[in-house]
């Protein structure tokens, strides 16, 4: 689910979506809070690929995090 949110917030920045939208404005920030130890990790020239690949870093962390507890429950 956080990956989830992280990839919609990455989807909606690409397609320019509505800034002063409400629902723009709530996945935007709730995925800048889940991305905030990764969106500075690197720097990039061009803005649109610090974002995919600063958001993106955290959404593959969480989904490998996800996996693994998921995995872990499962054998228990």
């Amino acid at each position: 689910m956080l990956a989830f949110v992280i990839a919609l917030w990455i989807l909606m920045y690409l397609l320019d979506a509505n800034r002063g939208n409400e629902l723009v404005e709530f996945v935007h920030d709730t995925a800048t809070w889940l991305a905030g130890w990764s969106y500075d990790l690197f720097t990039f020239s061009k803005e649109w690929v610090q974002v995919v690949f600063g958001y993106g870093v955290a959404a593959v962390v969480y989904l490998l995090v996800g996996h693994a507890v998921a995995g872990w429950l499962y054998r228990r």
